[in-house]
């Protein structure tokens, strides 16, 4: 089963647009997608937890769904927000990547479920509230919207074959937090003992 401290450990990671083209060099076809590798700073925008301000009404269909009003905020159900910006204009490109990190106690159903939410809102028509260091980019909806899962070898095989199954792509991550390497650590000194 996914810990608590896996989801926390790669949500802090893939925050960072390091961590973030770390992710993407595990999945080929994103990387690529990256204006600049000289210059990753300027080129990568991460949002984790990300917020958008949807343009269009979006009424509820169903008693479990919700409306939404022409320039409400809403967070996106994904982790991470991966977008793309050309270093020498300083404007965003038109791909924008989602991460999905595979939380403790979600099942297939609840990991698909939103991917499909975000691509509803997405569909609404939005622009990104950005984070202060990159409020000057313009921030208009993107051309291209990818998904990206990260799962981890305790994930249950069901959900990486689902993954497979709809064509999403995945990748398997082994995370270790500082919490777990230091118990190891104990560990094999009680045991040399």
């Amino acid at each position: 089963m996914t810990r608590q401290s896996h989801y926390e450990e790669s949500l802090a990671e893939y925050s960072d647009h390091l961590g973030a083209i770390a992710l993407l060099k595990r999945f080929r076809p994103y990387l690529e997608m990256i204006p600049s590798m000289r210059r990753p700073s300027e080129s990568v925008i991460t949002i984790p937890l990300p917020i958008i301000r949807i343009r269009d009404a979006a009424p509820a269909v169903s008693a479990t769904e919700i409306s939404i009003a022409a320039g409400q905020v809403v967070r996106l159900p994904c982790d991470v927000s991966i977008l793309m910006c050309d270093p020498e204009w300083k404007i965003k490109t038109g791909v924008e990547i989602f991460v999905f990190i595979h939380r403790p106690q979600e099942d297939f159903s609840e990991l698909l479920g939103r991917w499909r939410q975000t691509q509803l809102w997405l569909d609404k028509g939005y622009e990104w509230l950005m984070p202060p260091r990159h409020r000057h980019v313009l921030s208009e909806e993107a051309d291209e919207t990818h998904p990206l899962f990260v799962t981890f070898p305790e994930t249950p095989e069901r959900i990486r074959r689902g993954l497979r199954g709809a064509s999403l792509p995945y990748v398997t991550e082994s995370v270790y937090s500082a919490e777990e390497e230091q118990s190891e650590s104990l560990e094999s000194l009680a045991n040399d003992e």
